[in-house]
């Protein structure tokens, strides 16, 4: 049955989630709780036969762990946010897994493969096989205490499958303090409501689909406190682990994309901390603070730095930068590897970079 649907006009307040058609741009409706928006994202599985060990590999593996296959021909491909099962008990493999949506084993290959992390190998089997995982049901997500707009309350009012299908929607997150923080593409179809217990002419709002990627639940803390706004002093991160202070760079990245950037004028003197520059993403929050200040955003690869130095990123070329305590980045970085395995220096590869786009650097 029909729930009937009053807009409370005592209902005030700032919310958090907006439920937004990203084709016409109007917002479906507003609220400041969002079940299932942490979870835990469809991961592929590989298991690697005949594992030969260079290094400990166990529990979490790193941000980004290629597969490179012997076979030249072949190129290698990516996980992202890799774990170790560890290895079957009675056999010689490992199992891995990781987000590898955008990549993939290539086709019809399973013979030797190598794999590192970025910065070190981590050993070699000589078959691999991806496994299929087991079906899961979807989670839903529940938004509660929805303030519907008025073309949801024509949606629900008409309650046919199509009006009920939002079709491609854009639940927009903002922080407490009111400000653009990121957001997260549906593709869903609504599947129940109810008159909610946060408030008259409220509802909660189900769907069906999962969230196209949810937000991991290691990364909850850090949304958590991103929630509360941005940093008002620099180095919040510097306690995380690699894994978070990556979770912290995406929100740094994501919520820079929604805000106009005033460029400093030329001729601008940065000072870098480079205390806690200890891994790829402590490079780029403690690069991005200082050139933007707490929880500023200048790049998180070489080719996002090299945009950031173009301008409209908070930075006018030419400038100084005084890196202190650059010794921490060249004992971490120096030593990095290419997808393909190949060995390079990243740390310097990182000072070109701020060279040719106008950035003078004193190492410190």
């Amino acid at each position: 049955m029909m729930v009937s649907v009053h807009q409370d006009e005592s209902h005030r307040g700032r919310m958090r989630y907006t439920l937004t058609d990203t084709e016409h741009g109007h917002a479906w409706g507003v609220c400041d709780e969002a079940e299932g928006l942490f979870g835990e994202p469809r991961r592929g599985i590989y298991e690697l036969f005949g594992w030969v060990p260079q290094g400990e590999v166990h529990g979490w593996v790193g941000n980004r762990v290629w597969l490179v296959p012997d076979d030249e021909a072949h190129d290698p491909w990516l996980l992202e946010d890799a774990e170790s099962l560890g290895q079957p008990l009675g056999t010689d493999s490992l199992v891995l897994t990781g987000l590898d949506d955008y990549e993939g084993p290539p086709e019809g290959h399973r013979g030797r493969v190598r794999v590192h992390d970025g910065h070190r190998w981590l050993g070699r089997c000589r078959e691999f096989a991806r496994v299929l995982p087991r079906e899961q049901g979807a989670q839903p997500l529940v938004l509660r205490g929805l303030a519907p707009g008025d073309e949801l309350k024509a949606a629900l009012m008409k309650g046919t499958r199509r009006a009920l299908d939002l079709e491609q929607a854009a639940l927009e997150i903002q922080d407490d303090r009111g400000e653009p923080l990121t957001e997260r593409l549906l593709w869903t179809r609504i599947t129940a409501w109810r008159p909610s217990l946060h408030g008259t002419g409220l509802i909660d709002l189900e769907l069906d689909d999962e969230l196209a990627m949810p937000v991991p639940a290691y990364a909850r803390p850090v949304w958590t406190r991103w929630f509360a706004g941005p940093p008002d002093t620099a180095a919040a991160w510097t306690g995380l682990d690699t894994r978070r202070r990556r979770a912290w760079h995406e929100l740094v990245r994501e919520r820079a994309g929604r805000r106009t950037h005033r460029d400093r004028p030329a001729g601008h003197a940065y000072t870098l901390d480079g205390r806690h520059v200890t891994d790829e993403p402590g490079l780029y929050l403690a690069l991005g603070e200082a050139v933007n200040g707490p929880g500023g955003y200048f790049g998180g690869c070489l080719g996002a730095l090299d945009d950031c130095l173009r301008g409209n990123f908070g930075y006018t070329a030419p400038a100084t930068l005084l890196w202190r305590d650059a010794v921490t980045a060249r004992e971490h970085l120096s030593q990095a590897l290419t997808p393909d395995g190949h060995p390079y220096d990243l740390f310097g590869e990182i000072l070109d970079v701020l060279e040719q786009g106008g950035m003078h650097v004193t190492l410190a």
